[in-house]
């Protein structure tokens, strides 16, 4: 996986993450999911690459190989705005003050509010399977909660951990002929850390407290996010069957907004990284 591109582990602060970058030309920076690592973009970075940018692909605090400090009662060490100052100390260690941005599920939530919160940093930014977290909870129906349970399992203190804990193979799943077999260890070796598996849980338990205070407060106050905005989201998946139009919701929350369906599983970077790639590369060059 990633062939060229440099590995390195960078002290950001309370956390040090671990990164992948390569290639010439403007940076852009690709965020991944839960429980994934930033191995799962393997099929598209290289091609970004090719396309002429810089990728720069770290692993999430408190996901795969970077650290995370030890979870606090407020759950603020694992917020959005936590791992967005831990994407500009990294991007300025590595010299870029500007860049582009990319994020995919809760990756796509600290894409957001470092968007949100450091416009001058971010020239555009991608959200991929995305809608605000407030957006979601402002739509709850039993369709929602059934499907999505997971957001409200895992902000339950302890509980989660010892039934994760128990299995985490039979609990994640995944092919490794779906995957690639690279990645599929890498998030396989990560789940079977207790440190990592108690970090990813944090990650929601913020969600649903503090990154939720965040975004309700960026709405009272008529926060908008000022650089271009592309939506894309995944057909078979559900996030249009349980919300509607993505582009319009994402409309109340970005001046210029634009985006489309993939045909693609959830995991879109693994199961459609050329038509994802594509329109990466035709938003970023535009």
């Amino acid at each position: 996986m990633f062939d060229g591109f440099a590995i390195a582990d960078i002290d950001v602060g309370d956390a040090r993450i671990h990164v992948r970058h390569g290639g010439e030309g403007p940076p852009l920076v690709l965020l991944h999911g839960h429980p994934r690592t930033g191995a799962t973009w393997h099929r598209v970075a290289p091609r970004l690459v090719r396309q002429g940018f810089t990728v720069v692909v770290p692993d999430l605090r408190g996901y795969g190989r970077s650290t995370a400090p030890a979870p606090r009662p407020d759950h603020a060490q694992a917020s959005k705005r936590a791992m967005a100052g831990d994407l500009l100390a990294l991007m300025r260690t590595l010299g870029h003050d500007r860049f582009d941005l990319v994020g995919h599920d809760r990756g796509s939530y600290a894409a957001f509010r470092l968007a949100m919160d450091h416009p001058e940093a971010v020239r555009r930014v991608a959200l991929l399977d995305c809608i605000p977290i407030v957006e979601h909870l402002d739509r709850i129906s039993p369709e929602f909660a059934t499907a999505w349970y997971h957001w409200f399992f895992f902000a339950q203190p302890d509980i989660p951990e010892r039934v994760i804990g128990a299995d985490p193979d039979g609990w994640y799943g995944g092919a490794p002929e779906q995957m690639g077999a690279e990645n599929f260890a890498e998030r396989r070796s990560a789940v079977h850390r207790t440190e990592v598996v108690r970090a990813m849980l944090e990650d929601y338990r913020a969600g649903l407290t503090v990154d939720r205070a965040d975004e309700e407060a960026d709405r009272a106050a008529g926060r908008r996010l000022q650089v271009p905005l592309l939506v894309l989201w995944s057909l078979r998946d559900d996030l249009e069957q349980l919300f509607g139009d993505p582009l319009a919701i994402w409309r109340d929350w970005a001046m210029d907004v634009r985006g489309h369906g993939i045909d693609s599983g959830h995991h879109m970077a693994e199961d459609a990284p050329e038509p994802l790639s594509d329109a990466l590369t035709a938003f970023f060059h535009g």
